[in-house]
């Protein structure tokens, strides 16, 4: 199966489409989202074509093929209006004999890892910044922030297919490529 791994759109509508557009291109079957949807938070300048209501129509048209979990900017309200479940902290996934760990990336982090044993792999966002490096036999991997990165890179998603992580702007640039 092939996944597509994005994080903080943060109600962004335009970068929103151009995630869709690039899953559809990429023929991914599931979408990670890994949390912060649809505000835009207090730290952060309002996103390109801000517009939370277009967001979650764009999400909910695919709720079917959605795998989410929470981010701190994402509120129980945001829940009333998105059709496929968006509160859970965390998600495991077992592919290919492998644990993968899904979390926004606030509550458990690079510093302050979940438990897990060598080999198994932490997918988060959070900090709007990609990577995807190997911690005392541990995988983490960031897709980077679909609307807003940080530390001068482009708009990234990533992308899980038959053990390999690829980070790729919406132009299909390979940013990382990582071999599990």
């Amino acid at each position: 199966m092939k996944y597509m791994i994005a994080s903080d759109i943060h109600g962004s509508a335009y970068y929103c489409r151009k995630m869709l557009e690039a899953m559809d291109k990429e023929k991914a079957e599931r979408l990670i989202l890994l949390g912060d949807l649809l505000y835009h938070g207090p730290r952060n300048d309002l996103p390109r074509e801000y517009a939370p209501k277009e967001v979650i129509a764009m999400l909910n048209s695919r709720k079917d093929c959605i795998y989410n979990v929470r981010g701190n900017c994402d509120a129980e309200v945001d829940q009333m209006v998105l059709e496929f479940p968006i509160m859970a902290d965390y998600a495991l996934l077992e592919i290919q004999g492998r644990t993968i760990y899904c979390s926004h990336g606030h509550i458990y982090h690079e510093n302050h890892l979940p438990p897990l044993k060598k080999g198994d792999v932490f997918l988060h966002g959070h900090t709007h910044v990609l990577q995807i490096k190997e911690k005392d036999g541990i995988i983490i991997g960031n897709p980077g922030s679909v609307s807003l990165p940080k530390e001068g890179n482009p708009p990234t998603y990533a992308i899980l297919e038959n053990e390999k992580f690829v980070i790729k702007t919406f132009e299909e640039e390979i940013i990382k490529e990582y071999c599990l």
